[in-house]
Protein backbone atom coordinates (compact mmCIF):
# COMPACT_ATOMS: atom_id res chain seq x y z
CA UNK A 1 0.00 0.00 0.00
CA UNK A 2 2.06 3.32 -1.25
CA UNK A 3 1.20 6.78 -0.04
CA UNK A 4 -0.40 7.83 -2.72
CA UNK A 5 -3.17 4.88 -2.05
CA UNK A 6 -3.30 5.90 1.64
CA UNK A 7 -4.63 9.48 0.50
CA UNK A 8 -6.82 8.07 -2.09
CA UNK A 9 -8.46 5.84 0.64
CA UNK A 10 -8.48 8.98 2.97
CA UNK A 11 -10.67 11.08 -0.02
CA UNK A 12 -12.75 8.50 -0.76
CA UNK A 13 -13.95 8.61 3.37
CA UNK A 14 -14.27 12.26 3.12
CA UNK A 15 -16.71 11.82 0.66
CA UNK A 16 -18.04 8.63 1.83
CA UNK A 17 -18.12 8.63 6.04
CA UNK A 18 -20.68 7.31 7.66
CA UNK A 19 -22.54 10.20 9.45
CA UNK A 20 -22.70 8.09 13.21
CA UNK A 21 -23.79 10.18 16.09
CA UNK A 22 -20.30 9.36 18.21
CA UNK A 23 -18.29 10.96 14.81
CA UNK A 24 -19.87 14.22 15.82
CA UNK A 25 -17.76 14.82 19.21
CA UNK A 26 -14.09 13.99 20.28
CA UNK A 27 -15.44 13.19 23.65
CA UNK A 28 -13.12 9.85 24.85
CA UNK A 29 -16.00 8.77 27.42
CA UNK A 30 -18.67 9.48 24.31
CA UNK A 31 -16.16 6.96 21.84
CA UNK A 32 -15.50 4.88 24.31
CA UNK A 33 -19.68 4.06 25.26
CA UNK A 34 -19.84 4.20 21.28
CA UNK A 35 -17.35 1.17 20.91
CA UNK A 36 -18.57 -0.53 24.06
CA UNK A 37 -21.88 -0.56 22.23
CA UNK A 38 -20.54 -1.81 19.25
CA UNK A 39 -18.58 -4.92 19.91
CA UNK A 40 -20.68 -8.01 18.78
CA UNK A 41 -23.34 -5.32 17.74
CA UNK A 42 -24.78 -4.15 14.34
CA UNK A 43 -24.35 -0.23 13.89
CA UNK A 44 -28.09 0.28 13.25
CA UNK A 45 -29.06 -2.06 16.19
CA UNK A 46 -26.28 0.57 18.32
CA UNK A 47 -27.48 4.22 17.14
CA UNK A 48 -31.02 4.59 19.56
CA UNK A 49 -29.24 3.11 22.33
CA UNK A 50 -26.37 5.17 22.31
CA UNK A 51 -29.09 8.16 22.05
CA UNK A 52 -30.72 7.24 25.04
CA UNK A 53 -27.53 6.42 26.85
CA UNK A 54 -25.78 9.43 25.83
CA UNK A 55 -28.64 11.48 27.21
CA UNK A 56 -28.96 9.74 30.20
CA UNK A 57 -25.85 9.22 31.25
CA UNK A 58 -23.69 12.09 28.95
CA UNK A 59 -20.36 11.94 31.47
CA UNK A 60 -18.07 9.35 33.09
CA UNK A 61 -19.26 11.30 36.52
CA UNK A 62 -23.29 10.70 35.66
CA UNK A 63 -22.51 7.05 35.37
CA UNK A 64 -20.22 6.47 37.75
CA UNK A 65 -22.84 7.71 40.07
CA UNK A 66 -25.67 5.59 38.49
CA UNK A 67 -27.62 2.23 40.05
CA UNK A 68 -26.42 -0.84 38.20
CA UNK A 69 -30.10 -1.34 38.33
CA UNK A 70 -30.75 1.80 36.31
CA UNK A 71 -27.59 0.90 33.82
CA UNK A 72 -28.76 -2.55 33.03
CA UNK A 73 -32.15 -0.68 32.66
CA UNK A 74 -30.48 1.45 29.95
CA UNK A 75 -28.46 -1.35 28.16
CA UNK A 76 -31.54 -3.70 28.58
CA UNK A 77 -32.15 -5.15 24.59
CA UNK A 78 -28.41 -4.72 23.86
CA UNK A 79 -27.50 -8.06 24.99
CA UNK A 80 -23.35 -9.61 26.15
CA UNK A 81 -24.02 -7.75 29.34
CA UNK A 82 -20.98 -8.42 30.95
CA UNK A 83 -20.21 -5.41 28.73
CA UNK A 84 -22.32 -2.86 30.65
CA UNK A 85 -21.23 -3.87 34.07
CA UNK A 86 -17.59 -3.40 33.10
CA UNK A 87 -18.36 0.06 32.01
CA UNK A 88 -19.98 0.86 34.63
CA UNK A 89 -17.19 -0.93 37.01
CA UNK A 90 -14.62 1.42 34.67
CA UNK A 91 -16.63 4.39 35.75
CA UNK A 92 -16.58 3.86 39.03
CA UNK A 93 -12.70 3.12 39.04
CA UNK A 94 -11.96 6.38 36.60
CA UNK A 95 -14.31 8.61 39.59
CA UNK A 96 -12.70 7.00 42.39
CA UNK A 97 -9.05 6.86 41.61
CA UNK A 98 -8.78 9.23 38.88
CA UNK A 99 -11.71 12.12 39.31
CA UNK A 100 -13.34 11.72 36.28
CA UNK A 101 -10.35 12.23 34.13
CA UNK A 102 -9.99 9.65 31.05
CA UNK A 103 -6.89 8.14 30.17
CA UNK A 104 -5.08 9.70 26.71
CA UNK A 105 -2.86 6.67 26.37
CA UNK A 106 -3.87 3.02 24.91
CA UNK A 107 -2.19 1.49 27.72
CA UNK A 108 -4.02 3.50 30.58
CA UNK A 109 -7.19 2.40 28.33
CA UNK A 110 -5.99 -1.30 28.41
CA UNK A 111 -5.74 -1.00 32.66
CA UNK A 112 -9.63 -0.55 32.68
CA UNK A 113 -12.15 -3.21 33.69
CA UNK A 114 -13.62 -4.74 30.06
CA UNK A 115 -10.94 -2.52 27.53
CA UNK A 116 -9.25 -5.44 25.43
CA UNK A 117 -6.55 -4.27 22.92
CA UNK A 118 -8.70 -3.02 20.36
CA UNK A 119 -11.05 -0.83 22.31
CA UNK A 120 -8.02 0.85 23.45
CA UNK A 121 -6.24 1.25 20.45
CA UNK A 122 -9.98 2.66 18.94
CA UNK A 123 -10.39 5.25 21.85
CA UNK A 124 -6.76 6.33 21.81
CA UNK A 125 -6.64 6.40 18.35
CA UNK A 126 -9.90 7.83 17.35
CA UNK A 127 -10.21 10.30 20.47
CA UNK A 128 -6.74 11.33 20.66
CA UNK A 129 -5.32 10.67 17.20
CA UNK A 130 -2.66 8.42 18.78
CA UNK A 131 -0.21 7.30 16.61
CA UNK A 132 -1.89 3.03 16.42
CA UNK A 133 -3.78 0.56 14.60
CA UNK A 134 -7.10 -0.31 15.59
CA UNK A 135 -7.91 -3.87 14.24
CA UNK A 136 -11.18 -4.56 14.30
CA UNK A 137 -13.40 -7.25 12.43
CA UNK A 138 -13.81 -4.48 9.41
CA UNK A 139 -9.86 -3.78 9.66
CA UNK A 140 -8.96 -7.11 9.49
CA UNK A 141 -11.19 -8.00 6.31
CA UNK A 142 -9.75 -4.92 4.54
CA UNK A 143 -6.13 -5.99 5.36
CA UNK A 144 -6.50 -9.67 5.10
CA UNK A 145 -7.92 -9.15 1.48
CA UNK A 146 -5.29 -6.35 0.39
CA UNK A 147 -2.32 -7.99 1.53
CA UNK A 148 -3.59 -11.40 0.42
CA UNK A 149 -3.04 -13.07 3.73
CA UNK A 150 -2.91 -16.83 3.96
CA UNK A 151 -3.50 -16.56 7.72
CA UNK A 152 -6.12 -16.19 9.95
CA UNK A 153 -6.08 -12.46 10.82
CA UNK A 154 -7.17 -13.44 14.49
CA UNK A 155 -4.27 -15.69 15.15
CA UNK A 156 -1.65 -14.37 16.94
CA UNK A 157 0.79 -14.96 13.77
CA UNK A 158 -2.11 -13.54 11.53
CA UNK A 159 -2.30 -10.62 13.20
CA UNK A 160 1.32 -10.29 13.76
CA UNK A 161 1.91 -10.18 10.10
CA UNK A 162 -1.19 -7.56 9.45
CA UNK A 163 0.28 -5.11 12.02
CA UNK A 164 3.94 -5.59 10.10
CA UNK A 165 2.69 -4.75 7.00
CA UNK A 166 -0.14 -2.18 8.08
CA UNK A 167 1.41 -0.39 10.75
CA UNK A 168 3.61 1.80 8.67
CA UNK A 169 1.21 3.07 6.47
CA UNK A 170 -0.34 4.90 9.00
CA UNK A 171 -0.08 8.23 8.01
CA UNK A 172 1.74 10.80 10.71
CA UNK A 173 -1.18 12.63 12.82
CA UNK A 174 -3.48 10.82 10.65
CA UNK A 175 -4.78 7.92 12.95
CA UNK A 176 -7.95 8.79 13.62
CA UNK A 177 -8.98 9.09 9.90
CA UNK A 178 -7.05 6.43 8.74
CA UNK A 179 -8.45 3.91 11.06
CA UNK A 180 -11.83 5.15 10.40
CA UNK A 181 -11.65 5.01 6.61
CA UNK A 182 -10.89 1.23 6.78
CA UNK A 183 -13.52 0.62 8.90
CA UNK A 184 -16.33 2.48 6.65
CA UNK A 185 -14.45 0.53 3.78
CA UNK A 186 -15.14 -2.83 5.56
CA UNK A 187 -18.70 -1.57 6.03
CA UNK A 188 -19.52 -0.23 2.73
CA UNK A 189 -18.08 -2.00 0.08
CA UNK A 190 -15.09 -4.39 1.59
CA UNK A 191 -17.96 -6.59 2.92
CA UNK A 192 -17.79 -10.01 3.71
CA UNK A 193 -19.79 -11.27 0.90
CA UNK A 194 -20.00 -9.78 -3.15
CA UNK A 195 -17.29 -6.55 -1.97
CA UNK A 196 -17.39 -4.21 -4.66
CA UNK A 197 -14.01 -4.02 -5.56
CA UNK A 198 -14.65 -2.17 -9.02
CA UNK A 199 -15.74 0.96 -6.42
CA UNK A 200 -12.96 0.34 -4.01
CA UNK A 201 -9.88 3.08 -3.45
CA UNK A 202 -7.46 0.10 -2.35
CA UNK A 203 -8.15 -1.99 -5.86
CA UNK A 204 -5.31 -0.78 -7.69
CA UNK A 205 -3.23 -2.44 -5.03
CA UNK A 206 -5.06 -5.02 -3.70
CA UNK A 207 -3.40 -8.53 -3.95
CA UNK A 208 -6.90 -10.34 -3.34
CA UNK A 209 -8.33 -8.58 -5.86
CA UNK A 210 -5.21 -8.82 -8.53
CA UNK A 211 -5.49 -12.78 -7.71
CA UNK A 212 -9.40 -13.44 -7.63
CA UNK A 213 -9.26 -14.58 -3.61
CA UNK A 214 -11.27 -11.92 -2.52
CA UNK A 215 -13.79 -14.99 -1.48
CA UNK A 216 -11.21 -16.61 0.38
CA UNK A 217 -10.32 -13.85 2.42
CA UNK A 218 -10.09 -13.81 5.44
CA UNK A 219 -8.94 -17.51 5.74
CA UNK A 220 -11.51 -18.74 8.95
CA UNK A 221 -10.95 -21.38 11.11
CA UNK A 222 -13.85 -24.07 10.87
CA UNK A 223 -16.93 -23.07 12.67
CA UNK A 224 -17.96 -25.97 15.38
CA UNK A 225 -21.83 -26.38 15.96
CA UNK A 226 -23.99 -24.26 17.79
CA UNK A 227 -25.37 -26.54 21.21
CA UNK A 228 -28.81 -25.94 21.37
CA UNK A 229 -30.40 -26.66 24.84
CA UNK A 230 -33.87 -26.58 26.35
CA UNK A 231 -34.52 -24.92 29.22
CA UNK A 232 -37.67 -23.77 31.50
CA UNK A 233 -39.07 -20.56 33.57
CA UNK A 234 -41.73 -20.61 36.47
CA UNK A 235 -43.76 -17.66 36.69
CA UNK A 236 -45.30 -17.95 40.97
CA UNK A 237 -47.85 -15.78 41.68
CA UNK A 238 -48.71 -14.15 44.99
CA UNK A 239 -51.87 -11.77 46.16
CA UNK A 240 -51.25 -10.60 43.00
CA UNK A 241 -47.76 -10.67 42.73
CA UNK A 242 -45.00 -12.51 40.89
CA UNK A 243 -41.63 -13.66 42.04
CA UNK A 244 -38.20 -12.47 40.46
CA UNK A 245 -34.48 -14.04 41.50
CA UNK A 246 -31.68 -11.61 40.61
CA UNK A 247 -29.08 -13.50 38.83
CA UNK A 248 -25.39 -13.52 40.25
CA UNK A 249 -22.74 -11.06 39.03
CA UNK A 250 -20.27 -13.15 36.65
CA UNK A 251 -22.63 -15.04 35.19
CA UNK A 252 -24.81 -15.29 31.79
CA UNK A 253 -27.16 -12.41 32.18
CA UNK A 254 -25.40 -11.44 35.69
CA UNK A 255 -27.04 -8.55 38.00
CA UNK A 256 -30.14 -9.36 35.82
CA UNK A 257 -33.99 -10.02 36.67
CA UNK A 258 -35.08 -13.60 35.93
CA UNK A 259 -38.36 -15.55 36.35
CA UNK A 260 -36.75 -18.89 38.45
CA UNK A 261 -35.69 -22.38 36.34
CA UNK A 262 -33.33 -23.74 34.21
CA UNK A 263 -32.21 -25.98 32.17
CA UNK A 264 -33.82 -29.23 30.88
CA UNK A 265 -31.82 -32.38 31.45
CA UNK A 266 -31.56 -35.00 28.74
CA UNK A 267 -34.77 -37.12 28.69
CA UNK A 268 -36.42 -35.25 31.51
CA UNK A 269 -39.91 -33.33 30.45
CA UNK A 270 -40.13 -29.59 30.87
CA UNK A 271 -42.70 -29.87 34.06
CA UNK A 272 -40.49 -32.30 35.56
CA UNK A 273 -37.42 -30.53 35.04
CA UNK A 274 -39.60 -27.24 36.28
CA UNK A 275 -40.13 -29.00 39.45
CA UNK A 276 -36.66 -29.93 40.39
CA UNK A 277 -35.05 -26.67 39.51
CA UNK A 278 -37.45 -24.96 41.80
CA UNK A 279 -37.06 -27.30 44.40
CA UNK A 280 -32.82 -26.84 44.32
CA UNK A 281 -32.81 -22.59 43.75
CA UNK A 282 -35.66 -21.37 45.73
CA UNK A 283 -36.30 -24.45 47.96
CA UNK A 284 -39.85 -25.21 46.88
CA UNK A 285 -42.28 -27.92 45.73
CA UNK A 286 -44.52 -26.45 42.87
CA UNK A 287 -47.56 -27.68 40.86
CA UNK A 288 -47.12 -27.12 37.25
CA UNK A 289 -49.83 -25.47 35.75
CA UNK A 290 -50.85 -23.74 32.16
CA UNK A 291 -48.15 -23.06 30.03
CA UNK A 292 -46.82 -19.85 29.17
CA UNK A 293 -45.33 -20.12 26.06
CA UNK A 294 -41.96 -21.10 24.11
CA UNK A 295 -39.44 -18.65 23.48
CA UNK A 296 -36.11 -19.53 21.45
CA UNK A 297 -33.21 -17.46 21.72
CA UNK A 298 -29.80 -17.11 20.16
CA UNK A 299 -26.50 -16.44 22.56
CA UNK A 300 -22.90 -16.06 21.17
CA UNK A 301 -22.23 -19.30 22.05
CA UNK A 302 -25.19 -21.35 21.94
CA UNK A 303 -29.12 -21.65 21.31
CA UNK A 304 -32.01 -22.18 23.68
CA UNK A 305 -35.58 -22.60 23.71
CA UNK A 306 -37.36 -21.92 27.26
CA UNK A 307 -40.72 -23.31 28.36
CA UNK A 308 -42.30 -20.84 30.49
CA UNK A 309 -45.91 -21.98 32.79
CA UNK A 310 -47.53 -21.10 35.69
CA UNK A 311 -46.68 -22.45 38.90
CA UNK A 312 -48.08 -23.00 42.60
CA UNK A 313 -46.46 -23.57 45.51
CA UNK A 314 -47.25 -26.58 47.22
CA UNK A 315 -44.74 -26.47 50.08
CA UNK A 316 -42.40 -24.12 51.56
CA UNK A 317 -41.15 -20.74 51.16
CA UNK A 318 -38.73 -19.27 48.48
CA UNK A 319 -35.33 -19.01 49.39
CA UNK A 320 -32.54 -17.24 47.20
CA UNK A 321 -30.42 -20.46 47.05
CA UNK A 322 -29.34 -19.80 43.70
CA UNK A 323 -30.09 -15.81 42.97
CA UNK A 324 -28.23 -12.71 44.98
CA UNK A 325 -31.97 -11.95 46.19
CA UNK A 326 -35.91 -12.39 45.52
CA UNK A 327 -38.33 -10.14 45.30
CA UNK A 328 -42.30 -10.37 44.89
CA UNK A 329 -43.19 -7.66 42.63
CA UNK A 330 -46.87 -6.22 41.31
CA UNK A 331 -47.15 -6.87 37.78
CA UNK A 332 -47.21 -3.34 36.74
CA UNK A 333 -43.84 -2.95 38.25
CA UNK A 334 -42.17 -5.32 36.00
CA UNK A 335 -40.88 -2.95 33.32
CA UNK A 336 -38.93 -1.32 36.33
CA UNK A 337 -36.49 -4.55 36.41
CA UNK A 338 -34.03 -5.11 34.30
CA UNK A 339 -34.66 -8.38 31.97
CA UNK A 340 -32.65 -10.87 29.76
CA UNK A 341 -34.75 -11.11 26.09
CA UNK A 342 -36.61 -14.40 27.01
CA UNK A 343 -37.82 -12.64 30.57
CA UNK A 344 -38.97 -9.50 28.99
CA UNK A 345 -40.83 -11.94 26.44
CA UNK A 346 -42.43 -13.70 29.06
CA UNK A 347 -43.55 -10.15 31.14
CA UNK A 348 -44.98 -9.18 28.15
CA UNK A 349 -47.25 -13.00 27.87
CA UNK A 350 -48.44 -11.65 31.58
CA UNK A 351 -49.79 -7.94 30.86
CA UNK A 352 -48.96 -4.84 30.83
CA UNK A 353 -46.62 -2.27 29.05
CA UNK A 354 -42.97 -3.33 28.87
CA UNK A 355 -39.39 -1.89 27.19
CA UNK A 356 -38.14 -3.22 24.17
CA UNK A 357 -38.78 -6.23 21.95
CA UNK A 358 -37.95 -9.63 22.56
CA UNK A 359 -38.46 -13.17 20.88
CA UNK A 360 -42.64 -13.96 20.27
CA UNK A 361 -43.92 -17.01 22.32
CA UNK A 362 -44.65 -20.12 20.00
Amino acid sequence: MSPSLTAALLAWYSRNARDLPWRRTRDPYAIWVSEIMLQQTRVETVIPYYERWMARFPSVRSLAQASLDEVLRMWEGLGYYRRVHQLHSAARRILRDHDGRLPESEAGWRRLPGVGSYTAAAVAAIAFNAHTLALDGNLRRVLARLFDLERDPLSPAGERLLREQAEPLLPPGGASLFNQALMDLGAVLCTPRAPRCEACPLAPECLANARGTQALRPVRPCRRAVPRRVAVAGVLRRRGLVLLGRRPPGKLLGGLWEFPGGKVEPGERPQAALRRELREELGIEVRVGAPLGRYRHAYAHFRVTVHAFLCHILEGEPQPLEHTTLRWVAEHRLPNYPMGKVDRAIARRLGGPQPGSGPPAE
